[in-house]
């Protein structure tokens, strides 16, 4: 897609993994082909800003020859398919995925939309669970692997070697509703077929940065790296992929000291979520990153600021604590509890009044 650097040319990385070939491989490519900046987006997808249009194919050929690219467009439309990047070689989450892909590969995922999409988070506890996704896998807290749709708060119990089957005719069901989403389909009074009737466990919500059994989980400021910190990561070993705009560097017993990577999970830039914002993207009214930067310490602890260039919300499809919208240069509408396109509590605040705003906020008793 075209924006304002250029066009961005996302990645949906097979299985969410690189191996240090691939990934030093797409840093060189970012930046012969692009401006060697690398998104990290919401889905656990990469994204290369900076494309000139005119090399797009070439661009194209070359990510082929890293494995990168689906067999066909139809494929990769398919495979829209998140997964918890705490899985183990051989377990439940690992099987169905490639079950899952090998389904997408062959056209045997319905196609519903271009957003409808899959979560694997068949570990002891889901830890996708406030990312979006339509079909999930996850556990019972009784062990047992359970289907669910988004938007329902019962699943379905299934074994290993039927889930995929399972998932394939929830998809068909949420489209024969004539919805793009399911829990459109459930908001718009739709029934569930039979069998999804078993309770779903609470989720441990986003994981911290930190040292965990598969690796270290460490992030780059609003999910943003460059193409020599891409380079610096895959010679640490294998990436994985998360929605949470974080790395897990598979097998790292060590957080590395690289100065454009956040290896603490108390710095308050992880409190500020914020789109690339103007000029960066052609649809922004406005800066979003510099103000960030600017306010990301006075954020409480345990709350999101989101920052958003326009009213889309792109960085932050779900509600925030507070949400920024540009309106204008210099012009922020201010949105409580609520995504960026929801009504505003208060409107045409400069920079200087937002961190007023602030100050009071935290001044109140």
């Amino acid at each position: 897609m075209l924006s304002g650097d250029g066009l961005v040319v996302r990645l949906r990385v097979p299985q969410g993994r690189l191996t240090p070939a691939q990934a030093r491989g797409v840093a060189g490519l970012s930046q012969h082909y692009g401006n060697g900046v690398i998104d990290l987006s919401n889905r656990a997808n990469l994204q290369l800003r900076g494309v000139d249009p005119e090399r797009h194919e070439g661009l194209i050929d070359a990510l082929r020859a890293l494995a990168l690219i689906d067999v066909d467009e139809g494929a990769e439309r398919r495979r829209n398919i998140m997964i918890t990047p705490f899985l183990q070689a051989g377990d439940d989450t690992d099987f169905l995925t490639q079950q899952l892909i090998t389904a997408a590969e062959i056209h045997a995922l319905p196609d519903v939309s271009s957003k409808f999409g899959y979560a694997v988070d068949a570990g002891p506890q889901p830890v996708l669970q406030g990312d979006p996704a339509d079909i999930r896998f996850e556990r019972s807290a009784e062990g047992q692997l359970l289907l669910c749709a988004e938007g329902a708060a019962m699943g379905k119990l299934i074994s290993r070697d039927t889930a995929v089957a399972e998932a394939i005719a929830l998809a068909a069901w949420v489209r024969a509703q004539g919805a793009s989403r399911a829990a459109r389909a459930l908001k718009a009074g739709a029934t569930l077929p039979s069998g999804f009737d078993h309770p779903r466990q609470s989720g441990l919500g986003t994981p911290a940065l930190g040292h965990y059994p598969a690796g270290a989980l460490v992030a780059c400021a609003f999910g943003q790296m460059d193409a020599e910190t891409l380079t610096a990561l895959a010679n640490l070993g294998p990436l994985r992929l998360t929605p949470w705009r974080v790395v897990l560097i598979e097998g790292a017993t060590a957080l590395p000291d690289l100065p454009s990577l956040i290896t603490d999970a108390n710095d308050p830039l992880l409190r500020v979520v914020a789109c690339i914002g103007a000029p960066g993207c052609a649809q922004a009214r406005g800066e979003t990153r510099r103000l960030a930067r600017d306010l990301a310490a006075s954020v409480p602890q345990g709350q999101r600021l989101h920052l958003s260039g326009c009213a889309k919300g792109c960085a932050a499809p779900r509600a925030t604590d507070i949400t920024l919208t540009a309106t204008a240069p210099g012009q922020y509408d201010l949105i409580r509890n609520a995504r960026a396109d929801a009504a505003p509590d208060l409107r045409g605040l400069t920079p200087a009044a937002i961190a007023s705003y602030f100050r009071k906020s935290a001044d109140a008793p």
